[in-house]
């Protein structure tokens, strides 16, 4: 494996530090350095944080305030590091905790605002047409915010400056390491970024085509196995 290799293996993940953690122990991984919130917190295997960054809190209340005034039957969460707040317990935060293997807390996010507690994301859960909206018209109103789609039904809104790529120049610049020595895998639009700035980029099988487009190679999908299937072409590990 990698980590028998000495090589450093991290997860580049949209979630929550502990929604990443509960894959690894699933599979009775080491803890490894993540890169959380698509970029916006990142973590060493030691769960030292080198890079912590929020929206602010105008930012925060005015997101918050359109997404309200503007649309109804969706689901808002709130991540402030390695919490998720939400205003209510619905189907689709069951569904993410389920997921996740997480839990979320319930209160009112003006009182978070208050005391200074703020996001490192806000995320997003509508149908595909209305997320798309949601996402069109926050990109227009929010030019100081990242707003961007992880999935048909998800959006994600971090700090203007975030991606997986900054997260990944953080971890890359602290274990001395230069881009041309890593190797990003990716499958979704909040991939783009991270592919685009290491040279050995890779998108899944199951990708976009619009990602695979940004990818210098395109390996099998996920249930394939694809990042094995590149990583033995490639000659990092044996087959």
């Amino acid at each position: 494996t990698l980590l028998e290799k000495n090589l450093k293996f991290v997860l580049v993940s949209a979630r929550m530090p502990d929604a990443i953690y509960s894959v690894t122990d699933l599979i009775d991984l080491p803890r490894i350095p993540v890169i959380s919130y698509s970029g916006a917190l990142v973590l060493t295997e030691d769960g030292k944080i080198l890079y912590d960054r929020r929206i602010s809190p105008e930012s925060t209340k005015k997101v918050l305030e359109e997404i309200d005034k503007r649309w109804t039957n969706i689901t808002v969460s709130y991540y402030a590091e390695k919490k998720c707040f939400v205003r209510a317990i619905d189907e689709n935060v069951e569904y993410e905790m389920n997921t996740t293997k997480t839990g979320a807390e319930v209160v009112n996010f003006d009182e978070l605002i208050g005391k200074n507690i703020l996001p490192n994301k806000i995320f997003v859960v509508a149908i595909p047409p209305v997320c798309e909206r949601v996402n069109r018209e926050l990109e227009k109103i929010f030019p100081n915010l990242n707003v961007v789609r992880s999935s048909a039904y998800q959006l994600e809104i971090m700090d203007k400056g975030v991606s997986k790529a900054d997260g990944i120049k953080v971890l890359l610049e602290h274990y001395g390491f230069k881009p041309e020595e890593a190797i990003a895998f990716g499958d979704n639009y909040n991939d783009v970024e991270m592919l685009q700035f290491i040279p050995q980029s890779v998108a899944m099988g199951n990708a976009p085509d619009d990602i695979k487009k940004v990818a210098h190679a395109v390996t099998d999908t996920n249930e394939e196995s694809g990042i094995y299937t590149y990583l033995v072409k490639a000659g990092v590990i044996e087959p």
